[in-house]
Parts: C-alpha cells; structure tokens; sequence
C-alpha cells in the first residue's frame, strides 16, 4: 500500500512540474537569469554593471555606490551570492527562484567580518526582472535588529 501512494505522490509531483510555474526553478535556471543582465544598467545611483567573468562560472555585480561589488555563482544546484559592502564585510545569500523565473530572493545564510562595529549586514535582496529591459533590485540593510530598505530601480543602458 505504501509503495502504490509513493509512486502515486511521485507521478503526481511529476505531472505538476510539467505544468509551467507550478514548480520553483532551480539554481541553474536562476544563474542563466542572471547571465541575461550582462551589460549596463542605468539607475538613480548611476551606472550599474553586470559582467560574466571566471570563464563564465560567475556574475559580477559593480555598483558605483561605495564601489559596492556582488558576485553571484553556483555551488551544486543552489545559486549564491557574496555581496562584497562598503560596510567592510561579506554577507553570503542563497537563492530561491520564483516559479516564473522573474524573481530571485537572496536570503542571508552567512559571511565574514561580522563582528564587533561591522556586524551591521545587508540581509536580503530581491531582484525582479520586469522585462528585457528593465529591472528592480530592493536590498535589506540588518542593523540592530532593524531592517532598513531600499529599491533601485533599473533600465538596460543601450
């Protein structure tokens, strides 16, 4: 009896993959997402750019903010991202791709230098893809216990 329900919950889970949306896509698909922003992005705090770079393993983010620089790879099937602040640490985010594709939440699982007066971290960031030429990025601050956002939004330089 067991067995017929696993493989009944298996064909199930199958099926509804099948089905666009219905299952969140993994680290690649996300990674892949993210190599579709190489180049320029034009925002409120200027120019914004997204390079592939390590043979084409990782993205780098350059943010003109502080010289702000976000590096975003895949380790197994979980995409990363070391996002290297003007805070002089180095929060480590993981990855979690909305069923569309369009939004990948990065989540605060570790980093360095997080001690003492730099224990003040970036926290979270979702990154929307609104359309080809035009996204939002909304970054959490954590400092003593508070968040702080802020959103940038974005248009591809052309």
């Amino acid at each position: 009896m067991k067995t017929r329900i696993s493989i009944t919950l298996a064909v199930a889970l199958v099926l509804a993959c099948a089905v666009p949306g219905w299952c969140a896509s993994d680290g690649a698909s996300g990674f892949t997402t993210l190599k579709g922003l190489a180049g320029q992005w034009e925002g409120k705090s200027g120019i914004i750019t997204w390079k592939l770079v390590s043979g084409g393993s990782a993205m780098m983010e350059e943010m003109p903010h502080e010289s702000m620089v976000s590096m975003y790879h895949i380790d197994d099937n979980r995409l990363l991202m070391t996002h290297y602040c003007a805070a002089q640490n180095q929060p480590r985010m993981a990855a979690e791709v909305s069923a569309d594709g369009k939004t990948i939440t990065f989540s605060f699982i570790d980093g360095t230098n997080l001690t003492g007066a730099h224990k003040a971290h970036m926290h979270n960031m979702v990154l929307t893809i609104v359309d080809q030429n035009h996204i939002t990025e909304k970054w959490t601050f954590l400092a003593d216990g508070k968040e702080q956002t802020e959103t940038f939004q974005m248009t591809r330089k052309q």
